[in-house]
């Protein structure tokens, strides 16, 4: 009888590891979700430069289209040509 008890609180901590990993698992849980919810409803800062640098090169293909542009026109009409005044990267928007 002594070494039946003996034996069954030997072999408890073996057969209930399986059960406190996994109750730490359930308790961690909400914290790991909220954790990704924030992480996606917020923009790392590594993103916005990425952002801010794909803007930056539209802008800077659209003022290299239109001086391209201005600089055909002024080869057609040289008496018609001024000083370029068009969109300019980085300025706001007009």
């Amino acid at each position: 009888m002594r070494t039946l008890i003996i034996a069954s609180i030997a072999l408890l901590p073996l057969l209930a590891g399986g059960c406190v990993r996994t109750v730490a698992s359930v308790v961690t849980a909400p914290v790991k979700v909220a954790g990704k919810a924030v992480d996606w409803t917020t923009t790392s800062q590594s993103e916005a430069d990425r952002n801010y640098g794909r803007k930056m090169r539209k802008q800077e293909e659209r003022e290299g289209r239109e001086r391209k542009k201005a600089e055909k026109a002024c080869r057609k009409d040289p008496n018609a040509c001024g000083s370029y005044d068009g969109y300019a990267a980085g300025d706001p928007p007009r």
